[in-house]
């Protein structure tokens, strides 16, 4: 009688789910984990291509300057309008 990976012994033969280390299953953890990577490579690489300067926190900073007393009206009055340009 022959037994292991051909033999009919209702075991852990090639026939069934669990065969060579979960057989079908993990062949979809494999993909699911090749297919996460992927869309989170995609994610990566475009959203640092699409990264800008945030003007509303510039000129948040600003006005907190301007509040702190560290610059004076002229001073943010130019800076403001630089921003808006931008």
């Amino acid at each position: 009688m022959m037994y292991g990976l051909y033999g009919d012994s209702g075991g852990w033969g090639a026939g069934n789910m669990m065969g060579w280390f979960g057989g079908g299953f993990m062949m979809i953890l494999f993909w699911a984990a090749v297919i996460i990577f992927v869309v989170w490579l995609v994610r990566e690489i475009s959203g640092r291509n699409n990264e800008k300067p945030n003007s509303n926190s510039a000129l948040e900073i600003l006005k907190e300057r301007y509040a702190k007393g560290e610059i004076n009206k002229e001073e943010f009055e130019s800076k403001k309008r630089d921003i808006a340009s931008s």
